[in-house]
């Protein structure tokens, strides 16, 4: 199942929230090699963690963590302005309605519709929160993954080649990707908002300002 949790809720799912961050070092430090920050207890965080942004993490069915995604918005600190801002020509990302998500990450051992359960969490804020878009930042092997999920961003600018290209993009909110993204998934849109409702209640209620 998906949950929502911001940082500050993270301690009530101890196994959960170790596992993402020890997952996270993992597929960032040891698998793609990135230039991330592992503590002593082999667990990747860095100064984004401590502004308590909301998580969306797949729950496995013994309770561990399958994969995740953090979120925040862009009227904050967000990585597609403070660190790759120069690949949006100079122009800020800086909206209620515009949030950010960063940390994409798979468990090794990721059941297979967790990536397309995680995207789907994207549409679900979108429609209950009234976005506009999602903003993020991602390697070259994540394009390959959005196509066969079914929910391609649009490129704003990009550097590197190859496995080591990195690009920043925005989704638009789309009904007819969020119906495809559940398709694909084998998720029926209706469990998806059920877990989303479950986290936020019917008054779909946030804790991130709404004015920038």
């Amino acid at each position: 199942m998906l949950r929502y949790l911001y940082a500050d809720e993270l301690h009530k799912f101890p196994v959960l929230a170790e596992g993402m961050f020890r997952d996270r070092a993992d597929q960032f430090k040891t698998r793609l090699g990135w230039d991330v920050k592992v503590n002593e207890d082999g667990e990747e965080r860095d100064q984004y963690d401590d502004l308590n942004p909301l998580y969306v993490i797949w729950e496995e069915a013994d309770g561990s963590h399958g994969g995740s995604m953090r979120v925040l918005p862009t009227t904050g600190p967000v990585m597609v302005n403070d660190i790759f801002g120069h690949l949006t020509g100079g122009s800020p990302i800086c909206s209620p309605r515009i949030w950010e998500v960063t940390r994409f990450c798979l468990s090794r051992t990721a059941s297979a519709h967790t990536a397309g359960a995680i995207m789907l969490s994207g549409g679900e804020m979108m429609e209950g929160f009234g976005l506009t878009h999602i903003a993020g930042v991602f390697d070259a092997r994540m394009i390959r993954i959005y196509r066969m999920i079914g929910s391609s961003p649009v490129v704003l600018g990009a550097e590197g080649t190859g496995r080591d290209r990195i690009s920043v993009g925005l989704w638009p909110y789309s009904a007819d990707d969020c119906n495809r993204v559940a398709a694909r998934a084998g998720i029926p849109r209706e469990l998806s908002r059920l877990w989303f409702n479950t986290a936020f209640g019917n008054g779909m209620r946030h804790r991130f300002a709404l004015s920038a």
